[in-house]
């Protein structure tokens, strides 16, 4: 919302949604999934593997599949202002209790004060909103509140007002609520608009509501529904205020807790006010059944779909943070779609399963000339499952997850080629989380090489601890494949890429080696060149393109190597992309498409929460000694 504590006024640079995990839509005809698409083949070792990269010649339904489905916002409440009034609205004053999860605006029109409360149910898709003015009442001057609804849009707003024909809003008034039925081609959903003694509303015929009062308060809860769910009124303001102060008042006082106040460095109270809004922000939008995006529920990025290799840096920190269940939720999103990932990596010629990249519910990949050849999504799911056992250990947890662990690695196993010298490499084609190379010439990412050979064992570790044998391809995998490539004594992008920190397309976007120490333990990297490589990539990578949740990754990877006050640095390293605005935001430097950035966010709890609480088998220093931090519920990171 903006500063009315509605959506009056948005922002040219953050379009103002009401969002849903739920809320998906299709555009009429939208092809359901890839089979009609043309895919290009690609040598693997003398076998061609088809994968959806190239648009020629079928533009229109590639872009179709990219755009479908794509969440859509499912409505906007407002007052009815238009950008002329702007200036109307003086003594601005807006505060948001982390503490209650209530936002508080108050503003004057014409110097008559105004105030508004707004919050959003912690068990219910309910909207609720208190005004409090004398404008309300007053006939020469009333304020009214405006709820209007869109078609559904791909785009960055996820609606569109411009085609009032494409949609239908029908509404049924009863004594204190209003049922309004919402239709948009294959998508239906419910709104039940509950309102206070006292006020009227108005329906346009179209799309648009308006609420009046006759008296000095105004309150509106609207619950947004799936039309599959049986309708249930939404509960009134005070009520929900209470349920959303109590979540709230839960949420903070469990899982782990940091407190720097104690810290000299004079750069302990903004980490520390970052920690704390980026706790807030990945708990209202980083806690759904499936794997959130980029831009979470605030408006849409990449159509609002979820990218599977950032499902890592959304919500592998809850699991250090003592909040374990938080990322249970997404998890189960694996076991969802595992029959399509079997689906995939057979239609391949592999074994087991292979995830998707960038999918919406469905699981069914969006084509891409990039996406659709990554492969450092494969082990996530057999980490993310390993760092909830880690938080409760129980039988029942590996059994629930068996196949899904089990049978990534399995697709991981055969994924790997081995070469005729008796080891093994991944690649090609294949392109690595350094999104900067040709498919067909990435040989042996370090990072992937390194992530593929810990999954790997791990997943045979789930085995043994469900007293089944372990697979004796998985540590064959593991063991055959060659150790990450080095040029000059410092680890280097890919086998095929000696001038990695010599050319300067080379050094841009994710310095993903440094992953394999920090990220992951790296039980068998060289510390030695490992810190080379980390004070190579700090001399000459292009600090412009990195991502929010590279300073993350680095700072991960100085911990690692004893760097605690390297760590800090690269925390707050001042570069537009690291940048975190008053809300706690992590907008990515210029990027219109990506006013906030959520996995930065989450990285930056991750890497906090590291320093915090250790390591498994950790000699080295967290945060630097003179921080003083106090700390308590945090679990060890791998």
């Amino acid at each position: 919302m903006d500063f009315t504590g509605l959506q009056t006024f948005p922002p040219p640079e953050l379009p103002l949604c009401i969002m849903s995990d739920w809320g998906w839509h299709r555009y009429p005809k939208a092809p359901q999934n890839d089979a009609a698409l043309r895919k290009t083949p690609y040598d693997t070792y003398g076998r061609p593997v088809a994968y959806a990269t190239d648009p020629a010649g079928q533009e229109e339904l590639f872009k179709a599949l990219r755009q479908n489905a794509h969440r859509f916002t499912l409505g906007r409440v407002r007052f009815p202002a238009s950008a002329a009034d702007y200036d109307k609205y003086t003594g601005i004053r807006q505060e948001l209790s982390l503490w209650e999860g209530v936002l508080a605006s108050v503003f004057s029109i014409h110097g008559e004060p105004v105030s508004v409360w707004t919050l959003v149910c912690p068990d219910q898709d309910t909207l609720c909103v208190r005004i409090e003015s004398g404008l309300l009442s007053r006939e020469s001057s009333k304020l009214r509140v405006c709820l209007d609804f869109p078609y559904g849009s791909h785009k960055k707003s996820g609606g569109d007002f411009t085609c009032p024909e494409r949609h239908s809003t029908e509404i049924e008034v009863q004594s204190q609520s209003i049922i309004v039925q919402r239709r948009m081609d294959d998508t239906r959903y419910t709104v039940a608009v509950r309102i206070s003694p006292g006020v009227d509303v108005q329906f346009d015929g179209m799309h648009k509501l308006t609420f009046s009062c006759g008296r000095d308060r105004m309150e509106l809860s609207f619950r947004f529904s799936s039309i599959k769910e049986h309708l249930i009124l939404p509960e009134d303001f005070e009520h929900s205020r209470r349920a959303a102060a109590g979540f709230w008042e839960t949420y903070w006082n469990e899982g782990a807790a940091l407190d720097l106040g104690e810290a000299a460095d004079p750069r302990a109270p903004e980490l520390e006010r970052r920690v704390v809004l980026s706790q807030y922000l990945s708990a209202i939008q980083c806690r759904s059944p499936r794997p959130p995006a980029e831009t979470g529920l605030t408006c849409n990025s990449w159509y609002g779909k979820f990218h599977l290799e950032m499902h890592y840096w959304h919500c592998s920190y809850f699991a250090i943070w003592n909040r374990g269940k938080e990322l249970e939720k997404s998890l189960g999103y694996y076991r969802d779609i595992l029959p399509l990932a079997r689906n995939i990596a057979a239609e391949q010629g592999y074994a087991g399963a292979r995830w998707p990249k960038m999918c919406d519910p469905t699981g069914y990949n969006s084509p891409s000339s990039i996406g659709v050849l990554l492969v450092w999504q494969q082990p996530h799911p057999i980490l993310l499952a390993e760092l909830c056992y880690r938080c409760n250990p129980r039988q029942k947890f590996l059994a629930l997850y068996r196949n899904v662990v089990v049978e990534t690695a399995e697709f991981m196993a055969s994924f790997i080629h081995s070469l005729d010298d008796g080891t093994a490499v991944l690649g090609p084609p294949l392109i690595p989380a350094q999104e900067r190379f040709d498919p067909k010439k990435v040989l042996n990412p370090g990072f992937e090489t390194e992530y593929f050979r810990y999954a790997l064992r791990l997943a045979n570790t789930w085995l043994t601890r469900l007293g089944e044998a372990p697979r004796p391809g998985f540590e064959a995998g593991a063991q055959r494949l060659r150790p990450p490539p080095t040029q000059d004594g410092v680890y280097i992008a890919h086998a095929n890429c000696p001038q990695t920190f010599t050319e300067p397309v080379f050094h841009t976007d994710h310095p993903s080696m440094l992953a394999m120490l920090g990220m992951l333990p790296g039980k068998g990297i060289d510390r030695n060149t490992m810190r080379r490589t980390l004070m190579r990539v700090l001399e000459v990578w292009d600090r412009q393109s990195l991502w929010g949740w590279d300073f993350p990754l680095m700072a991960m990877t100085a911990a690692r190597l004893n760097m605690p006050e390297e760590a800090i640095n690269l925390l707050l390293m001042d570069t537009p992309k690291n940048t975190y605005l008053a809300n706690g935001h992590n907008p990515q430097g210029g990027r219109e498409d990506l006013p906030l950035y959520l996995p930065g966010n989450a990285g930056l709890l991750l890497a906090v929460g590291m320093l915090a609480g250790g390591w498994d088998d950790s000699d080295a220093l967290g945060f630097p000694p003179d921080w003083r931090i106090r700390s308590e519920g945090f679990l060890p990171y791998i």
